[in-house]
């Protein structure tokens, strides 16, 4: 069975982007608010998220050079 509904954490991770942002967006309404799952519970319902990714415009912009790679990680040049 899929997963309906996602946590905070789970919907930064799954588009890119920070906890603090996904608040912030949904603080301005550019993105859909958490759903009340228990008195202490929330969570985005995962069709909504996914709607809200699929309607970002296109960028003309190209990645910034360092896309994919953190600080400090080494490659392994012999592979």
């Amino acid at each position: 069975m899929n997963r309906l509904y996602v946590d905070l954490p789970e919907v930064a991770n799954l588009l890119s982007l920070s906890t603090a942002t996904i608040q912030k967006l949904v603080r301005q309404n550019e993105f859909p608010p958490p759903r009340k799952l228990s008195a202490q519970r929330v969570g985005w319902l995962v069709r909504e998220v996914q709607t809200w990714a699929e309607e970002r415009p296109i960028s003309d912009l190209p990645p910034p050079p360092n896309t994919g790679h953190r600080k400090g990680m080494k490659f392994d040049s012999s592979t």
